[in-house]
């Protein structure tokens, strides 16, 4: 991969659009779904983006090609997005920071991944301490059991996925932490391993 220049909070956000655009569908979005996500009418401020997300390193676009973008990560490097705490929401980081996978952890070239930083020890029973680099693979579903990034009514949270009396719970890997049973749930991605220790 060519290197990267920083991003602006709103390339970022419509770099991340495309990438989950990618996964959900198949295929890229056209200047039209990227200026709807700027909810904007002027295609020419999606070109913009697209053309500022390719001269940084981040999307390729293929010129003869009407959904020629797709996002530039190799399967060895992810972008490390921000950072994720129980109760809190995901905090998207200004300038996305590259961070090395290694050979040991095996990415699916299919879906999108990104990483987060932990904050908190809700998840210290299973290794995952304060600080940690975290691997997450794009995903709105999960299995029971799997460590998952999870959107609640109290914000994101990463938590193990499994149920109780018929409803889904959020069960966190530390005696001091009570189970989450929330109102509402999106699941946004799942936990794939350690990428780097705090």
């Amino acid at each position: 991969m060519q290197d990267t220049k920083p991003l602006t909070a709103r390339q970022k956000e419509v770099l991340y659009f495309v990438t989950t655009f990618v996964h959900e569908n198949g295929y890229a979005p056209s200047l039209k779904e990227v200026a709807k996500f700027l909810k904007t009418q002027n295609l020419s401020t999606a070109q913009y983006y697209i053309e500022e997300l390719t001269s940084k390193g981040y999307l390729r676009k293929e010129s003869n090609m009407a959904r020629g973008i797709t996002p530039n990560t190799s399967k060895q490097t992810v972008l490390k997005l921000g950072y994720i705490a129980a109760g809190q929401p995901i905090d998207p980081m200004e300038n996305p920071e590259e961070i090395s996978v290694p050979e040991s952890i095996k990415i699916d070239s299919r879906y999108p991944h990104y990483a987060l930083e932990v904050k908190g020890d809700s998840m210290m029973d299973m290794g995952i301490l304060n600080s940690d680099i975290i691997l997450v693979r794009h995903q709105m579903t999960a299995n029971l059991g799997d460590v998952i990034v999870a959107i609640t009514e109290q914000g994101a949270t990463l938590k193990v996925l499994q149920k109780q009396n018929g409803r889904f719970v959020l069960e966190p890997q530390n005696k001091l932490y009570q189970t989450i049973v929330p109102e509402h749930l999106e699941i946004r991605g799942k936990f794939i391993g350690l990428l780097r220790k705090g």
